[in-house]
């Protein structure tokens, strides 16, 4: 069993397998279903036990345990019984966690004692923005595209900067979203991602260019991702077709 200064120096590898496992269970990468609550859990369970832990009880780790749980506080409202995926724009607030909003919140206070800023801080911030806005509308995206431009810097790669790309439409608008994927847009590592061709097709379809929006719905589904992201895609395509015709 690992102790004291050996377990310490082992624990960035310990955070980001937390990170993947409940990545997986957030967000599956194929399959019938989008979520696995089960893996949301143990890499919760995992991440109280080392945050709680006198050798690891560090910043960093605060910073994971508060991602994580503000991340989880959203699980309710992700999916319905059909399982069927609503996207945090359309989610039922009322739904969301409070309990573990609080418990993130106060985690990521925690996590702010010391002069380190790792990933985890920054995508917990995110994620507390995005949990303590009273609406989508009302959310502080300028704060949160201030906090991907950081991020991008610390960490950067494109799927980051995709990310940061739609904060940003939401800020300044779908051209300037539209312009800053411009940027990425060749990345080899985003060439199967459907997440790049459905934000392509979100911006243009609020800009009322309903066809260019179906070009890029339909390359996103010839992506791989799960099923209920399928039915999504091939909902919002249907809806540019019909205002296209």
């Amino acid at each position: 069993m690992l102790r004291g200064p050996e377990l310490l120096n082992r624990l960035d590898t310990v955070l980001e397998a937390f990170y993947l496992i409940f990545n997986e269970g957030y967000s599956a990468y194929e399959g019938e279903s989008l979520l696995r609550a089960d893996l949301c859990e143990e890499a919760i369970r995992l991440a109280r036990m080392v945050a709680s832990h006198r050798a690891t009880d560090v910043p960093k780790s605060h910073a994971l345990l508060a991602l994580l749980l503000l991340q989880a506080s959203r699980l309710p409202a992700r999916v319905n019984a059909e399982g069927d995926l609503f996207l945090m724009r359309d989610q039922d607030r009322s739904l969301w966690d409070r309990r573990l909003i609080a418990e993130g919140l106060m985690h990521l206070d925690r996590s702010a004692q010391g002069a380190d800023v790792t990933v985890y801080h920054l995508q917990a911030g995110i994620a507390a923005q995005h949990s303590v806005a009273p609406t989508y509308a009302g959310t502080n995206w300028e704060d949160i595209t201030d906090l991907y431009d950081q991020l991008c810097a610390m960490d950067p790669n494109p799927v980051i900067a995709l990310n940061r790309a739609i904060a940003l439409s939401r800020w300044k608008g779908p051209e300037a979203g539209i312009g800053a994927i411009a940027g990425i847009e060749s990345d080899p590592a985003l060439r199967s991602y459907h997440f790049l061709p459905a934000a392509l097709g979100e911006l243009w379809n609020e800009l009322g260019d309903s066809k260019r929006a179906a070009q890029y719905y339909r390359s996103a589904l010839t992506c791989v991702c799960t099923e209920p992201e399928r039915r999504l895609l091939r909902k919002r395509l249907a809806s540019c077709e019909t205002t296209a015709n």
